[in-house]
């Protein structure tokens, strides 16, 4: 099928695919799937200012029907999903006009590129090195998946929650009894400059932030990212639209598969621990990255 505004040629049945897989990982990982998308559009042959916003679109919808699942499961901190968006808000839009500047003078593909590779072959080493460490010190212990949720690196958020920059506030539904506003927020504005550079919700970098950093539970920091994404995608949506940036028939598209795959990785975070699911998470961002190092190394474009 042709798409006019993108102007590419796409099989129909390859973005279903891809929607169906991605909505798969954005309920069961709490991420927009854009590590997967953003790359499979991308070795199609479309420029990558229009994958950034064209995979923000595709991610709204999916984003609603994943968090309605998540929220019936009690895995959503309505507090602090709705902190989180104004930092998200703030650093998609500088993202948005780190892209205008790069369109503007010719190195899009190739800045962007460089940049999606270096973040998540490092997302994904260091998620395999926490992921490993955590269940040898924990594995052995028997517990629900819902009851212990540990992490290697659970010194660092007890640490960020010690910080005393006012206000304080409290998360009960993520069990954090005190933490400032401002490390909430900067954790939301770095999410959210992602989400505007290299596109979709940034979950995989915001997901593993407020699990390290933040100390909030693996179950919890999927969902609430969820309803994050939710509200920042669409705002980054909006503004990509203006720029030109966005093919939103191939965005209908790959959310129809979306909308399936996304209930079942929400229902499927509920039969697996923590680490577990991060360590599952692993290889996804490589897949991505192989797909940006051979569109960028060989100029071709997948058929």
């Amino acid at each position: 099928m042709d798409f006019l505004i993108s102007g590419q040629h796409i099989d129909l049945t390859y973005l279903i695919i891809v929607g169906f897989v991605t909505g798969i990982c954005g309920g069961f990982f709490g991420v927009g799937g854009s590590f997967l998308v953003g790359p499979a559009l991308f070795a199609l042959g479309m420029p990558m200012n229009l994958v950034v916003g064209t995979d923000l679109a595709h991610i709204v919808g999916k984003s609603i029907v994943a968090t309605k699942k998540h929220r019936t499961l009690g895995n959503v901190d309505m507090k602090l999903a709705w902190i989180m968006v104004l930092g998200t808000i703030v650093g998609s839009e500088l993202g948005a006009q780190g892209v205008q500047l790069l369109k503007k003078s010719g190195r899009v593909d190739l800045v962007i590129g460089v940049t999606f590779i270096f973040v998540l072959a490092g997302i994904s080493a260091f998620m395999t090195w926490e992921g490993w460490q955590t269940l040898k010190m924990h594995g052995g212990k028997k517990a629900g998946a819902r009851k212990k949720d540990h992490s290697a690196f659970g010194h660092i958020a007890r640490m960020m929650q010690r910080i005393r920059v006012a206000p304080m506030i409290r998360l009960p539904t993520s069990g954090i009894r005190q933490i400032s506003f401002w490390i909430v927020l900067l954790v939301s504005f770095v999410g959210g400059l992602f989400s505007g550079f290299l596109g979709g919700g940034a979950g995989y970098i915001r997901m593993p932030m407020m699990v390290y950093l933040l100390g909030i539970p693996t179950h919890i920091a999927i969902g609430t990212d969820l309803f994050e994404v939710m509200i920042s995608a669409s705002y980054g949506t909006l503004s990509h639209a203006v720029k030109g940036n966005v093919d939103i028939m191939v965005a209908l598209v790959m959310h129809t598969g979306a909308a399936i795959g996304a209930q079942i990785g929400a229902v499927g975070t509920q039969y697996f621990s923590g680490p577990k699911i991060r360590l599952a998470f692993v290889p996804l961002p490589l897949i991505g990255a192989a797909l940006i190092v051979y569109r960028l190394l060989s100029g071709q474009e997948l058929k």
